[in-house]
């Protein structure tokens, strides 16, 4: 789980107005950064098959996200893309 600090800072940062905490520029950042930190987790626990499980989740539903942003608005699914480093 991400702390709520770094989820606010995740949060704004990628925010596309001043009130956005749904947009899916915003879901992807949040789920990068979780995806991030459970791989970190993974890596020393490497038997905790229950949290590979939410990763894999996590992943997928990331790139459900970013499928959906790429269909509607190829342009800030391309700028997403490049300011996360996920390309």
């Amino acid at each position: 789980m991400l702390a709520t600090k770094k989820k606010q800072a995740v949060i704004k940062k990628n925010q596309v107005h001043e009130k956005d905490t749904g947009s899916p520029e915003v879901q992807v950042a949040v789920l990068s950064t979780q995806i991030d930190e459970l791989a970190k987790h993974l890596k020393k626990h490497k038997k905790d098959n229950h949290s590979r499980r939410g990763l894999i989740k996590m992943v997928a539903d990331r790139r459900k996200h970013l499928k959906y942003l790429e269909r509607k608005s190829k342009s800030r699914y391309d700028a997403l893309m490049k300011k996360m480093n996920l390309a």
